[in-house]
């Protein structure tokens, strides 16, 4: 059984999974863009929300500027909106439209959204549930936060530890970073938030389960 998860982030450090990828692994990191994809990711392959964000660009709905994009969300026909989002998914754009108001109306503008939210609020908005929440938390407002997912849950099942509970499940995977943040920082450079370093744990955890790598192999960095 895995005592640590900073035994984990060593080993999966060690099979430079990272390569290539942005310096928070998610694309656009700490813009408004982190909430568009935490909620059209939900139940959804990424590559198809890669798909929908790129179809809002085209169309110039989403223009990178985080300020305007978020007047832009909040004051969207949800039909136009719906037009870019695929499948059975469309029931999204309601959510998007919906915490783009609240923040509108709660924060004034995302800057201040992003010094001030916390999770209570970002769970209480419909369609936004804990692992939203967090990477909301983690990639849109670099606080220091660590999203696990099934990748997360699956991945430790393997090296015999099942925790089922979604924050205790967090809870060991920012412990034993903390417990060992000494070593984590012979890692990295001392100048990587711990923010990040969560960042860069979970899509090293992600990328490891997308390209369904025998564990055997990650074993073998312990």
């Amino acid at each position: 059984m895995i005592e640590s998860s900073f035994t984990l982030l060593k080993a999966l450090k060690n099979m430079d999974l990272m390569q290539h990828k942005p310096g928070w692994w998610w694309e656009n990191s700490g813009s408004f863009e982190v909430i568009l994809g935490s909620i059209l990711t939900q139940n959804t392959q990424w590559s198809n929300v890669e798909k929908m964000l790129d179809s809002m660009r085209k169309a110039h709905i989403l223009s990178g500027d985080c300020e305007r994009d978020l007047h832009t969300f909040a004051h969207i026909d949800s039909i136009i909106l719906q037009s870019h989002i695929n499948g059975l998914q469309r029931q999204k754009s309601s959510y998007i439209i919906g915490i783009s108001k609240a923040i509108l109306g709660d924060f004034d503008t995302f800057s201040n959204f992003k010094q001030n939210v916390d999770f209570e609020w970002l769970f209480a908005q419909k369609g936004i549930g804990r692992e939203s929440a967090y990477s909301i938390l983690n990639y849109a407002c670099g606080r220091e936060v660590m999203v696990v997912d099934k990748y997360t849950y699956k991945l430790l099942c393997m090296l015999g530890r099942e925790i089922e509970d979604y924050e205790e499940l967090r809870g060991f995977c920012e412990q034993g970073i903390y417990d060992n943040l000494k070593a984590v920082y012979e890692l990295y450079p001392k100048d990587m938030s711990v923010a990040q370093i969560f960042a860069r744990f979970h899509g090293k955890i992600v990328e490891f389960g997308k390209r369904k790598s025998d564990v055997k192999s990650l074993i073998s960095h312990f």
